[in-house]
């Protein structure tokens, strides 16, 4: 009969539910102070299941109320036990519970980490690298039941470097050592500040010369994002060059005409696309992602139409003139600057990147490439090929090179000179117009901004070779790579000085610049 008993209340117990999270636990998360809830929360995430996970999310989201020592979950109007998960009645003294952003701060933190546990990859790989980011020494535990039950290799991986960057702060020499020696494995600039830190205060021979020796291997991964990333910097500086000489290509390179106002039409570009930005976020909210597309065209007309005005009723009669030009476009620079004053205001504008712009390409830890940059050198590789095709393959490009090269004889032939100049310097100002476009979505917009190009752009086309669109293209993507190599060695200022010391030197040697006319082109 013993024996019987026995064997009943075990299996009696057996199919009883087994609750890691315990109705103490509860109480003790949600009564005292906030160290004690704090406390009692880092031991139930030593033994966390999918009950604690959701009283903790239940906890963040203020949906826990007590009532004395009763401790319910109340969704919905229906309240719940926390520990079994039984509907209970709700007694009318039932008051909310509070916590502090203290609390907050763990009850997410625990939130997080808790997804070290999910059934899904993305998610224990994305905590995984969160832990590794923070290390928490209370997280420990629940770290260790997961590594003990991870299979996913790249999961697995992670688990083990966050582990040993927990463990880099350890009493124990041994743990720290080998916690050293795997941290050499993430290649990141967090991690080598974590050893560097630790270098900075460890006291064991030993430990230190494994740190020295991980610290070296991390710099040395570290070096070709640095370098990868200053190429790509200075290419997406030069695309941004190359946008705007191209439009001062035409209007100085082909047609002679030193525009100081060049700077100004880009303004308007990016004017433009601020306008349509807003016209989109009033009218049409929903189809915002698109307003890109519009703003484009509309950067283009909006500036190649200041252009035509200008030259139709200024710079027509000051060709061959070029220091009145010269005075005449900084005047009217002026006045644009503050005509954009008086319509939008002196402050600067916002205009916001489309979503598919927003964030970037990984490529290394410490190399990341923006999508709007991208973007950028894209599309500035997209207006030159348009721009050659135009001036090579169409009529009117014939005509332009017809007028730049002989303009008597291109108005002998029957060729309206006056006219072709209008287009030309229009579709100068419209390139501008899209260059401003362009800038609008890596910086801010203001009435001030062609002045920082305008001089940037005048060195590229003069460097190039005047009226060449291919030197245009090495000037500007040489500048901006050399002025982002050298501002790593001297700082921004004495690189631009450098910058403009060196096209001075080479000017004086070449003055034709890196490409020079041929031909009739040459003599004229």
């Amino acid at each position: 009969m013993k024996r019987f008993l026995l064997l009943t209340l075990s299996a009696i117990l057996w199919h009883l539910p087994a609750w890691s999270l315990t109705l103490n636990q509860v109480q003790a998360m949600v009564a005292g102070d906030n160290d004690s809830r704090i406390e009692a929360l880092q031991v139930a995430l030593k033994d966390a299941d999918e009950k604690t996970a959701n009283f903790l999310k239940a906890l963040a989201d203020d949906q826990v109320m007590v009532s004395g020592n009763l401790v319910l979950v109340v969704r919905d109007g229906v309240a719940h036990d926390p520990v079994t998960g039984e509907d209970k009645p709700m007694p009318a003294d039932l008051q909310g519970l509070t916590s502090n952003n203290r609390m907050r701060s763990e009850v997410d933190s625990a939130l997080a980490a808790l997804q070290l546990l999910s059934k899904d990859d993305a998610q224990r790989l994305t905590a995984a690298k969160a832990l590794l980011m923070e290390p928490d020494v209370s997280k420990m535990p629940l770290l260790l039941k997961a590594l003990a039950s991870e299979q996913n290799a790249a999961v697995k991986e992670s688990l083990m470097l966050a582990k040993a960057a927990i463990s880099i702060g350890a009493q124990d020499v041994k743990d720290r050592l080998e916690a050293a020696a795997v941290l050499a494995l993430s290649k990141t600039p967090h991690t080598l500040l974590l050893l560097n830190q630790q270098l900075s205060q460890e006291e064991d021979s030993a430990v230190k010369t494994q740190l020295q020796a991980s610290i070296k291997d991390i710099k040395a991964a570290l070096v070709w994002g640095e370098r990868m990333g200053t190429l790509f910097t200075g290419l997406s500086l030069g695309s941004i060059l190359l946008l705007v000489a191209l439009g001062l290509a035409i209007t100085y390179g082909l047609m002679g005409v030193i525009n100081m106002a060049h700077g100004e039409l880009m303004m308007i570009g990016a004017y433009a696309t601020y306008s349509v930005q807003v016209a989109f976020r009033t009218y049409w909210p929903q189809g915002f992602d698109y307003y890109l597309l519009a703003a484009l065209p509309a950067a283009f007309l909006s500036a190649a139409l200041v252009g035509a005005v200008l030259e139709k009723l200024i710079l027509r009669h000051l060709y061959g003139r070029p220091l009145e030009t010269l005075l005449a476009t900084w005047g009217i620079s002026l006045a644009l600057m503050q005509g954009v004053r008086s319509l939008y205001g002196a402050q600067n504008v916002a205009v916001e990147n489309p979503s598919w712009m927003s964030g970037g390409v990984q490529l290394l830890s410490n190399l990341t490439l923006p999508w709007n940059r991208l973007m950028i050198i894209a599309f500035a590789l997209f207006v030159l090929i348009f721009m050659a095709l135009l001036i090579s393959k169409t009529r009117l490009g014939l005509f332009v090179r017809g007028v730049t090269q002989n303009r008597p004889m291109a108005s002998c032939m029957g060729i309206n000179t006056a006219r072709i100049d209008t287009y030309a310097f229009s579709l100068g100002s419209g390139i501008a117009g899209l260059a401003g476009c362009a800038l609008s979505q890596v910086g801010n917009v203001g009435p001030d901004l062609g002045q920082g190009y305008i001089v940037d752009a005048f060195m590229v086309v003069v460097l190039g070779g005047v009226g060449q669109l291919m030197g245009t293209v090495y000037a500007a993507l040489g500048l901006g790579v050399l002025n982002k190599l050298l501002e790593g060695l001297t700082g921004a200022v004495l690189a631009k000085i450098a910058v403009l010391v060196l096209i001075i030197v080479f000017i004086q040697k070449r003055p034709q610049g890196l490409f020079a006319l041929k031909g009739r082109s040459a003599e004229a």
